[in-house]
């Protein structure tokens, strides 16, 4: 039987907080992605990519709010959370998410360049000890903008 993928009335509401992170990383020149994890109904932790600014390669907005989460739960196992980003996770993110146990992603707008949930490749389809729930396409537009429009601008400034 085919998992059905649906959209709850919180996942805007999550979404709006993602976003709102993701402009706090544009704020720093960072690639403006922001990520959070629920659980029961509450933020348990908040995250934004660092890479840039932190020099380090592993510093994606998801990597670091399941860090966080593990340290607020005092654990690895993130059963029952549901982990909210602007876009697509990477491979890297990916494995973050299966080897945390999180059963449930929802992510913004995709990434055709590096998604690893559908759009280049799909870990949800290789036979691991994990399969989250992912919801794609939530405030997709609103998602994409942000990154459209930072990368517009990185542009204008490398061309001048």
């Amino acid at each position: 039987m085919e998992n059905v993928h649906i959209n709850t009335p919180d996942d805007e509401k999550y979404m709006r907080r993602a976003i709102e992170l993701a402009m706090m990383a544009r704020e720093i020149d960072e690639v403006p992605v922001g990520a959070l994890v629920v659980k029961e109904g509450e933020i348990i932790a908040e995250a934004y990519n660092t890479r840039e600014s932190s020099g380090c390669a592993t510093h994606h907005a998801e990597v670091l709010a399941i860090e966080e989460a593990c340290r607020v739960l005092g654990g690895w196992r993130l059963i029952g959370g549901t982990l909210y980003v602007t876009m697509e996770p990477c491979c890297m993110c990916g494995g973050a998410i299966i080897n945390s146990r999180i059963p449930r992603v929802v992510y913004g707008c995709p990434d055709l360049r590096f998604g690893a949930f559908g759009s280049l490749i799909d870990l949800v389809e290789i036979p691991l000890n994990h399969k989250p729930e992912v919801l794609g396409g939530v405030l997709a537009d609103e998602c994409r903008g942000i990154l459209s429009d930072y990368f517009r601008e990185k542009r204008r400034h490398a061309d001048s």
